[in-house]
């Protein structure tokens, strides 16, 4: 199978210029390829690298001192899926393995999809943000009952501009014993998300901390990380307990703690993302944890992870071998069955390669400009989506747009005349966040805001339902993770929509990068592996 032109070898150990001795039954070692690979995938077994002088071998038994002699050239322990990442980590949220599934809003990261990676030990954050209460109360009663034990997390997501929708979701949380969340887009600390903290601090008979509520920070700024990776200020904690939210205690507890017991490191994701490449930003950010929680002298960890950019063995891999405490996914589980995606949404993402996402304005923070990272083959939401803002930052009101552009975004974007989206807004509001239309009844420029988030806001939910006729206005998160494991997947069954299932997916990521890493090893001991064999690719699981 392998000869001297396609592998590089060289001893493990030389002893007086001597190769050493495998010795052991010749039956008990595989020279095909069948064999090999076998043997590689087996990763709950040692490898010994072996030679007759014609031939490469590979065996999982050790030397036994009796039967025919090899040279041993190469060899490597066992290496399991879940000896990557921090085995501390797995342990503190009870976890098969350091992978855990983000938060996609509009409930994308649907109840099945937190259910179905729970059922196999691993965590997944409900998309929480973008939905009305309802809907949340809703997914906590399917979780709570198919997980009561865990592990699940919820979202919580920043709200600047409506305030009222993080307040509710903490005190939805607090309410139902959500232990963990997943606090996403956040610009600095907010009292809700403190409150949230500093509720669940308890002092321990022996003087030890309890921390009850768990918060895992998905960051991808400096500052922005800083501000998790320290205690919680006073400024936010006494108002906090004047108005009777927090105890005296709770609140002097909190200052010794960091607001964070997980910070995640988002590189170039789906969503929300500041397009930040995870080689330089991961680094980064552990020295400053390291930094900070030296400085603080914890007595908790706080695990760092990586998300953004992991949608094959090799990048999980990547990740890990940076230090990352954990993994974080996304893109690839919205092309899962169980995600909250629509039919028609899967397949395009199925087809996407890594170039097929652009730039976009965000619906909840469009006034500010922020911008996420979505899907442009096979939808016209990024164009139209641009449009909308360019129009907004033109014109100070409705009244003000164009006549030609008015009619081309009432027959082209929202089908309809403004005057009717405003009414179907107006309604959305009521219930949602009421102080919202007032402000908008003053300014008419937050009014136009309103009015095009309705088109910004509705294309997701277009795309999650797979309402019909909207499919070139479908709003899809995306990231470059997508078309990466749409080509790692090829030609295999994973490439099909409907064979996708999250924690087969979570299982061939994390089996697929102890395998590379399993490749490393052989060949830092001058072993190279002819592709078919170098590289993993899904095949069915045991």
């Amino acid at each position: 199978m392998m000869n001297s032109s396609t592998s590089t070898l060289s001893p493990v150990i030389s002893t007086n210029g001597h190769t050493p001795l495998w010795i052991g039954p010749l039956n008990a070692v595989a020279f095909d390829e069948a064999g090999w690979r076998a043997h590689l995938r087996a990763l709950d077994h040692p490898l010994y690298i072996v030679s007759d002088g014609a031939r490469l071998g590979i065996t999982h038994q050790p030397s036994t001192g009796s039967g025919e002699s090899l040279a041993l050239l190469a060899a490597t322990g066992p290496l399991r899926p879940s000896q990557l990442g921090s085995a501390n980590f797995r342990s503190f949220y009870g976890l098969k393995y350091a992978y855990t599934g983000g938060a996609m809003a509009n409930g994308i990261a649907s109840a099945d999809l937190v259910i179905a990676l729970g059922q196999a030990q691993l965590m997944c954050s409900f998309g929480a943000a973008g939905l009305v209460a309802s809907r949340i109360e809703a997914a906590l009663d399917r979780i709570q009952a198919a997980l009561p034990d865990g592990p699940y997390a919820f979202n919580l997501i920043h709200s600047p501009n409506e305030q009222a929708l993080e307040r509710n979701a903490v005190e939805l949380y607090l309410k139902r014993g959500v232990k963990t969340v997943e606090a996403s887009a956040f610009l600095a600390l907010t009292p809700h998300i403190v409150r949230y903290r500093a509720s669940g601090l308890r002092q321990a008979a022996g003087g030890a901390i309890e921390i009850g509520n768990r918060v895992i920070a998905k960051v991808s700024r400096r500052e922005v990380a800083t501000y998790f990776l320290e205690p919680a200020p006073a400024s936010l904690l006494q108002p906090l307990v004047s108005q009777g939210l927090i105890t005296e205690q709770q609140a002097q507890l909190a200052q010794r703690v960091p607001m964070c017991d997980a910070l995640t490191v988002e590189a170039d994701s789906g969503g929300h993302t500041d397009n930040r490449p995870l080689v330089c930003l991961l680094p980064a950010m552990l020295e400053l944890r390291d930094e900070i929680c030296a400085k603080n002298n914890y007595q908790q960890a706080v695990y760092v992870g990586g998300a953004g950019g992991i949608g094959t063995p090799s990048a999980a891999l990547a990740a890990f071998m940076m230090g990352a405490d954990y993994i974080v996914t996304g893109s690839v589980n919205q092309a899962c069955v169980e995600s909250g995606a629509s039919a028609h949404t899967r397949r395009i993402l199925a087809q996407a390669g890594q170039a097929d996402v652009m730039m976009a304005p965000a619906a909840d923070m469009f006034e500010m400009g922020v911008k996420v990272q979505v899907l442009k083959k096979g939808t016209l939401f990024p164009v139209r989506a641009q449009k909308l803002y360019e129009l907004y930052k033109a014109c100070d009101s409705l009244e003000t747009i164009p006549v030609d552009e008015r009619e081309k975004l009432e027959r082209q974007v929202f089908r309809k005349p403004l005057a009717t989206v405003w009414q179907e807004t107006e309604a959305f509001f009521r219930e949602r966040d009421p102080e919202q239309l007032e402000r908008a009844n003053q300014n008419p420029k937050r009014k136009m805001a309103l009015v095009f988030r309705w088109y910004l806001g509705l294309s997701s939910r277009w795309s999650n339902s797979g309402e019909p006729g909207r499919e070139m206005d479908y709003q899809v998160w995306c990231g470059p993770a997508m078309g990466a494991f749409n080509e790692w997947t090829q030609n295999t069954a994973l490439a099909a929509p409907e064979n996708r299932h999250a924690a087969e997916v979570a299982e061939h990521i994390m089996q697929g990068a102890a395998y590379l890493y399993r490749i490393l090893q052989l060949r830092t001991q001058g072993l190279t592996l002819p592709a078919q064999l170098a590289n993993y690719k899904p095949e069915p699981l045991a």
